[in-house]
């Protein structure tokens, strides 16, 4: 069964940095795209970032273009997400899982990033 952890978020000024992990177990990691999607209350989660199974190609939600950035390690079936410019609206409960919506496991527990002054 697959477990995934995610960690790292807390509450930051706007203008600050937080760094999420995830780490994946109970799967073979190093062959799926993996992603980080957030939900913000009353709202449907998104797809905030991607990145392939090799860590070569990146894509990235409008709204945090320039901001945020994915990054995987293999070695550690662990994958981050580095925030800068943090903006109140990135305020959500963020979460990683699969790039294949098709083939989503089941989700994680989440961490919460709650950007205020």
């Amino acid at each position: 069964q697959v477990q995934i952890v995610e960690s790292g978020g807390g509450l930051v000024q706007p203008g600050g940095s937080l760094r999420l992990s995830c780490v994946v177990s109970g799967s073979i990691f190093n062959i799926y795209a993996m992603a980080w999607y957030r939900q913000a209350p009353g709202k449907q989660r998104e797809l905030v970032a991607g990145i392939t199974s090799g860590g070569d190609i990146t894509n990235y939600a409008d709204s945090v273009k320039g901001r945020f950035t994915i990054s995987r390690d293999n070695a550690k079936n662990t994958v981050y997400l580095q925030m800068n410019s943090l903006k109140p609206e990135d305020t959500a409960v963020y979460y990683c899982n699969r790039q294949n919506v098709g083939r989503l496991w089941a989700w994680g527990q989440g961490t919460q990033v709650t950007v205020s002054s």
